[in-house]
């Protein structure tokens, strides 16, 4: 099982140095991963279920954040969960990722991407709400095509983006591009991480049943198009006081990755909380 860790600016503020500490804090108590979610714009009123929003919780840009934390570190891993992904141009967006992954030495490697559920978000980034989960799909194959291309150039007639003879470098460190994890809470989701990701990270508010299903869909369709269901990870949320036994049965259901967040207020006892959780399973840097 691997361990990573999320540092929401949103809940614990949006401070340089709590977040460098968290950061080197983590690594230090060898969880393999940190991972920061996205909110472009907020507003009165938004809500994500039943919970609202408030509209002055700082959220930073996750990739500007990553490149920052990359600097402050040396080997944890970095991700997003999520990065709206219908809500970046894909040709700009294929840019800043190959940036932060050379800057950072081959880290930016748990990219996951959602599609967002606010309406208002989506028209401030000028996006048809209703459009975002093909917008999604169209983004990752343009991300993928332009790492693999050469120095030829690629081309893209879609429904959203159109190109031709496009190079973008540098690319992603390995040549093989980025792994593109899928975030949600939907079966469209599930169904576009065996279609197109690399893993499968469900949202939180799904009872066992659905959350189940999801991940049987996720498999299905990644066989169906001839892609290998075995190769996809599977990451859930997991609380930062998980027991052993949690973790066997999480095993058991597929789990590849558990990420968790502390659950408390302060910084210092925030780090507390990372350090307790190593040592409960043994982790190493």
């Amino acid at each position: 099982m691997k361990f990573g860790t999320s540092y929401n600016t949103a809940h614990f503020g949006p401070d340089p140095e709590h977040l460098v500490a968290f950061a080197r804090q983590a690594e230090a108590c060898g969880f393999e991963s940190l991972c920061v979610p996205e909110h472009v714009v907020l507003y009165r009123g938004a809500r994500i279920g039943p919970f609202e929003l408030p509209p002055s919780l700082p959220y930073l840009d996750p990739l500007d954040c990553l490149a920052f934390v990359a600097g402050a570190t040396r080997r944890i891993l970095l991700g997003t969960a999520v990065l709206l992904i219908p809500y970046h141009h894909p040709v700009i967006l294929a840019k800043r990722l190959a940036t932060v992954d050379v800057l950072s030495g081959g880290r930016m490697r748990l990219l996951t991407v959602g599609i967002g559920a606010l309406a208002g978000e989506a028209r401030a980034a000028g996006v048809d709400f209703a459009t975002r989960g093909r917008r999604a799909d169209e983004a990752i194959d343009v991300l993928r095509l332009l790492w693999a291309g050469g120095e030829d150039g690629v081309g893209h007639q879609g429904e959203f983006h159109a190109f031709d003879g496009l190079c973008s470098y540098p690319k992603p460190l390995g040549g093989a591009g980025l792994p593109v994890h899928v975030g949600g809470s939907s079966r469209a989701a599930a169904r576009r991480a065996g279609l197109r990701g690399d893993g499968y990270f469900p949202g939180g508010r799904l009872d066992a049943r659905e959350r189940a299903g999801q991940w049987e869909l996720a498999r299905a369709t990644a066989a169906g198009a001839g892609r290998d269901p075995g190769a996809l990870e599977y990451t859930r949320w997991g609380a930062v006081d998980l027991t052993e036994d949690d973790v066997e049965a999480l095993a058991a259901q597929g789990v590849t990755r558990i990420v968790v967040s502390p659950g408390a207020a302060g910084p210092e006892e925030r780090l507390d909380e990372l350090a307790a959780f190593a040592a409960r399973f043994g982790l190493s840097s």
